[in-house]
């Protein structure tokens, strides 16, 4: 008896985590888009995606930053 109502917990734990995560990985319905502006007179933003930097660009930026991190001398603990 102990066992099945196991089982049903973690069915039912699984179903609520299920859940959630289908309800955070859709898009959200309720969210007005950002080029949409009430009330005032602006430039329309150009319809594409967002730009996002080349790959490479990125790969620089961390491998620059990894450098700059292993340039720093690490603290030594006074033993006394």
């Amino acid at each position: 008896m102990r066992a099945i109502f196991g089982v049903l917990s973690v069915l039912l734990v699984l179903a609520v985590v299920a859940l959630l995560v289908k309800k955070q990985l859709s898009p959200s319905q309720h969210a007005r888009p950002a080029s949409v502006s009430v009330g005032t007179e602006s430039a329309p933003s150009p319809a594409g995606p967002p730009q996002v930097p080349p790959p490479q660009h990125i790969q620089q930026q961390y491998k620059q930053a990894l450098d700059a991190a292993m340039q720093q001398a690490r603290p030594v603990p006074d033993d006394k």
